[in-house]
């Protein structure tokens, strides 16, 4: 049984579908979460999809609230639904997770310093060993900060907690987890 599963936070078509706004990198962060799934299901690497659901752009069953159609899940994958940043608060993802045997999580997604940065706390907290796709997750410039140095300070505040790796790195260690 393998022990490891792909975490793929957030990845909703409202996220690229602002107006004025587009994520850092987004185009390039979406295609390496892509060939970390399609990896993953090649090597049966159990895969986990979380999907902010909410009473606006995110609401269930609406376009916006889909996951990307360029990482559309699979009928035999899960897919979390979760209404605040932290993936395991009112969910059922601790219990997918032990039912899988999971003990290691590959962390990607949106947004780095709501969903993302939450849910790795939460599971470091929980016991999970985390490895964070260092250009796998985005976000938005803020009214302090561009995106660029909200994901770099994450990436560096979270190296404490998680493993940081890049996609080319994951996808070489996805060929080698049994």
């Amino acid at each position: 049984m393998k022990e490891t599963a792909l975490l793929i936070i957030d990845v909703q078509v409202a996220m690229f579908s602002y107006e004025n706004e587009y994520p850092y990198n987004g185009d390039a962060v979406l295609n390496n979460i892509r060939e970390m799934l399609f990896k993953a299901r090649e090597n049966n690497i159990p895969v986990i999809f979380v999907q902010h659901t909410a009473a606006d752009e995110y609401q269930k069953d609406t376009a916006t609230w889909q996951i990307c159609p360029e990482i559309a899940p699979l009928e035999q994958e899960y897919v979390v639904q979760k209404t605040q940043r932290d993936s395991f608060y009112n969910t059922n993802l601790k219990e997918i997770l032990d039912g899988l045997g999971i003990k290691k999580l590959i962390v990607a997604g949106m947004q780095t310093e709501f969903c993302v940065d939450t849910t790795c706390r939460i599971a470091y907290s929980a016991g999970y060993e985390l490895t964070l796709v260092k250009d796998a997750h985005t976000t938005f410039d803020s009214p302090v900060l561009p995106a660029e140095q909200i994901i770099s300070h994450h990436n560096g505040v979270l190296k404490g907690i998680a493993g940081l790796k890049t996609t080319k790195e994951i996808l070489e260690q996805i060929a080698r987890i049994d």
